[in-house]
């Protein structure tokens, strides 16, 4: 069973993202620009026919919910994240590694990537800004802010722990994330 752990605003007033616990895509994406773009799938068709729902896009642990402009968050949430705890579907997805052997640092560093690929990189691109992972050494993940996130004063603490929580959740839950 997927549970929502976590709901989010976005620079946009009519967008709500809601966190999961769970993998809801192995790979890529899912968007759904409207109810008829959703027809075959159960959790896009289910988040539709909540009503005043405008767009849909799933990425690995999250899903982003656009409502028409009309309609107010404090009726249409619960109803979302009722529509997401029953019809999501988890998918598996781990680190590979060797049976009975730990992960490599070049292995926990190539799923950090792709960690941040789906979930962080997408959303500084969408504020202007960017983010280099510089290094993974026991356990600390170093990393520098690029174009607008640069010089923000939210991105040396809001979304520095915003990205080490993420990681912790979804892959070691003590790893640490320093900026340069």
């Amino acid at each position: 069973m997927v549970k929502v752990i976590e709901v989010q605003g976005t620079p946009n007033p009519d967008a709500l993202k809601f966190i999961t616990d769970a993998r809801l895509v192995e790979r890529g994406a899912k968007s759904f620009e409207n109810a008829s773009s959703a027809h075959g799938d159960t959790l896009g068709t289910a988040l539709f026919s909540v009503g005043a729902v405008a767009s849909v896009f799933v990425l690995d642990r999250f899903v982003t919910v656009n409502k028409f402009p009309n309609a107010e968050w404090s009726d249409l949430e619960p109803k979302l994240r009722a529509a997401i705890e029953t019809q999501a579907t988890a998918v598996e997805g781990t680190v590979s590694t060797k049976a009975g052997s730990a992960p490599t640092n070049d292995e926990i560093l190539s799923k950090i990537e792709e960690i941040i690929d789906e979930n962080v990189r997408p959303a500084l691109a969408g504020d202007g800004g960017g983010l280099e992972v510089l290094g993974y050494q026991d356990g600390v993940l170093t990393v520098h802010y690029q174009g607008a996130c640069g010089s923000c004063p939210s991105a040396s603490a809001g979304t520095l722990f915003a990205i080490q929580n993420l990681l912790q959740r979804m892959l070691d839950p003590k790893i640490q994330v320093v900026s340069v």
